[in-house]
């Protein structure tokens, strides 16, 4: 069992949802099931516009056939364990390629690099996942002799790299209290820190922005820790968010429930466009289907 890379785009014409499931062909079942209850990472190929590289981590729970498509099976991930990255990881840096076992003997790109699954050493993927989820340092550092920040976790000099502990580390990632704060600083950097709802851009004296990252579909109920079921909501609508007197259509329209006692008030919080203001990469966008979730069981019709 070990560590793996899942090619992923966002034009997939795979069923896949990177938080729950990763459609592939019965050629890559072997190396998927080597991944079975390992962390994985999901890389978005050069060749796809405004590609994201290396841009999240899960872990592996089941392998199964896919009921709906013969020949094709399914892995599952495990719930609450998928996580976008708070910073870009390109395939490579200033001194080549990040992931290193993607090199052949002479140094140069192999084949392995275009494998829609493949293994990767516990070094490369304590690399990339130090870089993608460094609280401290965004831009890509220069790697020969570099010591690679514990995203947050520790300070201080950090200890020769070692298999064991690059496991121990990775393990810290099911902390929620870590994962709230790298979930927030990932959607308020997608919002630009504005309140979707009222269009409000408030920073307090301290330089912290006066706005929460909302899970659309709460940890509570399974939601997943990705940006697409994450939304920029001031306290105030916030609050209307969670209690379903607010929600968003399909195409984004802001909804007010008939159960609020002053629908006009809710009106004149809300932005003049009366739709959400969100960022303006479809892949960084809040799901349908996580807003249909919302509709389905907060808001008050």
């Amino acid at each position: 069992m070990g560590f793996g890379v899942f090619i992923h785009r966002s034009d997939s014409i795979y069923d896949d949802s990177p938080a729950e499931q990763y459609q592939f062909p019965r050629q890559y079942l072997g190396r998927v099931q080597a991944c079975l209850g390992e962390w994985i990472i999901y890389y978005e190929p050069r060749k796809v516009a405004a590609s994201r590289g290396y841009f999240a981590i899960a872990k592996v729970a089941q392998v199964i056939p896919d009921p709906k498509a013969p020949g094709m099976y399914l892995a599952l991930i495990e719930p609450g364990s998928y996580l976008d990255f708070i910073n870009a990881v390109p395939f490579s840096g200033p001194d080549g390629v990040i992931e290193r076992g993607v090199l052949n003997e002479e140094g140069r790109i192999s084949g392995r690099a275009q494998a829609a699954v493949r293994p990767i050493s516990a070094t490369d993927f304590n690399r990339i996942v130090s870089i993608g989820l460094d609280e401290h340092e965004p831009e890509l550092p220069r790697l020969p002799g570099v010591t690679l920040p514990a995203y947050g976790f520790a300070d201080g000099a950090q200890a020769p790299f070692t298999f064991e502990q690059e496991r121990d580390r990775v393990t810290q990632l099911s902390s929620r209290i870590v994962r709230n704060r790298l979930f927030r600083r990932l959607v308020l950097q997608a919002y630009d820190k504005r309140c979707a709802i009222t269009g409000l851009k408030l920073i307090n004296g301290g330089g912290r922005a006066e706005v929460d990252a909302a899970h659309i579909r709460p940890v509570e109920t399974n939601g997943p820790d990705i940006l697409t079921n994450g939304i920029a909501l001031s306290g105030t609508a916030h609050w209307m968010f969670d209690r379903g007197l607010i929600s968003l259509s399909d195409d984004l329209d802001i909804l007010i429930s008939r159960q609020a006692n002053d629908p006009e008030s809710i009106r004149g919080l809300i932005n003049k466009s009366g739709r959400a203001i969100v960022p303006s990469r479809p892949f960084e966008r809040p799901h349908p289907h996580f807003l249909q979730w919302h509709r389905q069981n907060c808001f008050k019709h």
